[in-house]
């Protein structure tokens, strides 16, 4: 799944978990049966995950490109900052008690 697509089964995934919480704590309301209202909603968490979780073609319309690894090795890794040991020192300041 690339970038897109995991943003787009995100987007899905709350826009579905809400629809079917409206619908459940509708219907729960109109029927009187808190055991429905939450059969609806879990039937809809259900059919949510398989929707989002599983990696269907059409969130992967945006493959990202690798390089190859001759190509890689052309472009310099970047490098750590090096901090000097008198910066760290100086900065601490000891107090006497007295």
């Amino acid at each position: 799944m690339d970038w897109q697509g995991q943003k787009q089964a995100e987007l899905w995934m709350q826009i579905l978990l809400l629809v079917f919480a409206a619908v459940a704590l509708a219907t729960g309301y109109i029927i009187g049966s808190f055991r429905m209202m939450m059969l609806i909603y879990a039937g809809g968490v259900v059919f949510t995950t398989l929707v989002t979780v599983p990696n269907w073609p059409f969130f992967n319309r945006h493959p990202l490109k690798w390089l190859d690894p001759s190509e890689a090795e052309k472009h310099p890794k970047p490098q750590k900052a090096v901090v000097s040991k008198d910066k760290k020192k100086s900065s601490k300041k000891v107090t006497a008690a007295g």
